[in-house]
Order: C-alpha cells, then structure tokens, then sequence
C-alpha cells in the first residue's frame, strides 16, 4: 500500500540535494535518501553521505552501487560509439543521471513511495533526466524539486544548511561538482562566462602542470570485440580498469576540458570536465576501429555513434531508437580486438601503435606509398585515369559553357 508521507530522493550528499532533504523533511515527508553509487564515492566517503543524511533528518539512507549496471548498460556503448558530445565532451554525467534516476525510481516502486524527488535547478539538462525517467519508471508518482521550485541561489542554500548545523565543503558550496566513474564535471563561477577560466584548485582529478611527471609512460590497453579488458596485460573488470587507468591518466593530466554547447532547453551551456579514462579509451578505441574495419563501417559509425551520444546526453535513452543503434553498435564490433599502445604525457592521450589480428594493414601485399603485388603499374593507371574520368567530364563541359 502506498505510503502518503514517504518520498524518495536522489541523494548526492552536495549542496543542493542536502538542501532539498531538509526541506522535504520540514513540509512533513519521511525522507528515504539514496545516493547510487556510480563511481564517485569512497566507503569513507559514503559514510560522510550517511552522517549527512541523518544530520539533515532522514528516515532512512540507502546506498546502490550501480557501477556494473552502468558500465554494462551504457558506459561500453559509448565506448562502442566513440561518443564525444562537441568533440570534446564524453559525456560524464549525463549518462550516470539515467542511471541513478534508474535506480531512484525502481526503490520508490518497491517501497510505495508517494513521491520522488530530485535536486535539479530549473535551468539545466538533469531535471528533464530525471523527470523523463521517473515517469517513465514510476508513473503517475508525484515528482517532487525544491530547488527547481523555489530556485535558491547556492549562497542562500548554503546560509539556510548553516542554520539548521549542516555545513557543506567551500568548494561544494561554490561549484556544482559531479564525479563518477566516467569522470568529472565542475559547473558555476567561470564556466558562466564564455571567457571564464576554472582556478587550478578546482580540478578535482588531474595533476596541475608542476605535478606531472617528468616523463612520459605508456599504457597497453587490450580490447575484445570494442570492450576495454586489460591493462598492461592485467585483466580488470570494466569498472576497475576505467578506476585504474583513471589513476594512472590524471597523473599526466590527460581528461581535462571546458565543453560549451546546445543544451537540452535550447540554450547555451558550459561545463568543465575531468574524464581521464574516458578520454584515453576513446582516443585508443577510434583508432582501433581504424585498422579493422571497412570505409563505410567507419562511415556509419560516426554518424550513428554521434547520434546514440546526442539522444542519451539529451534525455532520449528509453527511445526505440536507442536499442536500433545499441544493436548496430554492438554488430560494428566483432572484430574490434586487439591492442593498443597509448603514451600519457603532459595532459595528452597518444597513440602510438596497434595490434590486431584482424588487421587490414598488416600483412597485405601492398605497403601504402611503397609498392603492390596486388596490381601492376599499367592497372594503376588505368585506375587512376577512370577515378578521375567523371570530374574531367564535368570540367570539360563547364569550362565549354563558361566561354
């Protein structure tokens, strides 16, 4: 039977879901918080979440770790699809908010929650995340925003906590950070302005420049069928080898950007992000893909793979599209396999070399620029001059017409 006072929050520990708590708890609710683990905590760090939580006055913390849910579910599609949102961007929250709002809807169902709730600002993309979720998995339940509502500015917020003895970090308070296990994004301050730079002490993962290594180190990254397996032949989970390479790539500073683009509201957004892992298994996964599939497999995948990454970034994952594209995604790659040899340095991925068996460079009769068994040279004449035979034609006639 549903329980008219329960509602289930989606419970992050930061500033803003803090505040929505205790709000909630005020207006009469019993507050289930759960925070979804996909990356970002600690056990030390989740205990802080649980003595916040009760600090603020819930009825009741739960923790989910959803770290294989979400790398198997998503994290390996956008591996698959080489999804950079700008070029640039890998995405680092926006899939991890359809997950946890994933798990916050299937708990509010099991529980008979009355309500479900979310700390969302009314002028960003992870309020319709979570609203198209929750109504997608928890129909008809009462969807619950204080701070879309009531749009506090984060220095009220942070007086309102400090009232009631809840004190949230300086840096918190100042920035909306998010961190998972696809990296970081830091929003606020800087990022408002198109000319803005983040202060170095606002990067979270990343070494600064007179931290990083004097030297350079490679990293061996083995793939099977598009999905990373290893590392410097170490087998690892998909979870545990995105935390280990993590570590070893924010050491150079590898992952650090500033994304400006369309936001799902149809206005200009900015964000800065740390994603380290992401940005060195993609550089390693696309060139992969280079050596072992077609032209028009490459074609395709750049223009699908763009799009599977454009409708999960804005709130389109439960489209029918999307398993369309997750099918052709995984079908592109069954002869991704292979190893990849990735040199961190001074805050960039390089590839350096790859090895597969399903190569189509090496062991071909044929070295590009060289030399070819596979024709002769009056063939490749013959080639060459029926490549070209249509544009001739073409200039032929417009060089006639413009006479």
């Amino acid at each position: 039977m549903k329980n008219t006072k329960t509602v289930v929050l989606a419970y992050s520990g930061g500033l803003d879901t803090t505040y929505c708590l205790v709000r909630l708890r005020e207006a009469g609710y019993a507050v289930h918080a759960l925070a979804v683990d996909t990356g970002g905590f600690d056990a030390a760090e989740l205990a802080e979440l649980e003595r916040r939580a009760q600090a603020a006055g819930a009825a009741k913390f739960v923790s989910v770790d959803a770290k294989d849910e979400l790398f198997n579910g998503f994290l390996r599609f956008l591996i698959f699809a080489n999804a950079l949102r700008g070029g640039v961007y890998p995405l680092c929250a926006s899939v991890e908010r359809v997950v946890q709002a994933q798990c916050v809807a299937r708990y509010a169902v099991a529980v008979g929650a009355a309500a479900i709730a979310h700390g969302s600002t009314g002028a960003g993309n992870d309020q319709v995340r979570f609203d198209t979720t929750f109504r997608i998995l928890a129909p008809g339940m009462e969807i619950l925003t204080p701070i879309r509502q009531e749009a506090p500015s984060r220095e009220e917020e942070t007086a309102f906590l400090g009232a009631h003895g809840i004190h949230i970090p300086p840096k918190t308070g100042r920035y909306s950070i998010n961190r998972g296990l696809w990296g970081v994004t830091i929003g606020g301050g800087e990022t408002h302005r198109s000319a803005g730079v983040l202060p170095e002490d606002a990067y979270l993962l990343t070494a600064p420049p007179e931290k990083r290594p004097p030297t350079p180190q490679t990293v061996r990254i083995g793939f099977e069928q598009g999905v990373p397996k290893s590392l410097d032949g170490e087998v690892f989970s998909g979870p545990a080898l995105i935390e280990r390479l993590t570590a070893l790539a924010a050491r150079h500073g590898v992952g650090r950007g500033m994304h400006t683009g369309e936001t799902i509201l149809g206005i200009k957004g900015r964000v800065a992000f740390e994603a380290p892992a992401a940005v060195t298994l993609i550089s390693a996964h696309r060139e992969l893909e280079k050596l072992v599939l077609s032209r028009s497999q490459l074609f395709w995948k750049n223009i699908l793979g763009d799009l599977y990454g454009s409708m999960l970034h804005e709130a389109r994952y439960f489209d029918p599209l999307m398993r369309d594209l997750e099918a052709f995604l995984i079908s592109s790659q069954q002869r991704v396999t292979g190893w990849v040899s990735v040199r961190l340095f001074q805050g960039q991925a390089t590839v350096e070399g790859i090895e597969s068996p399903y190569s189509l460079l090496d062991g071909t009769p044929a070295v590009y620029g060289e030399k070819s068994s596979l024709w002769t040279g009056e063939e490749a004449a013959a080639f060459c001059k029926l490549y070209g035979l249509a544009d001739a034609l073409h200039y032929r006639h417009e060089a006639v017409r413009c006479r």
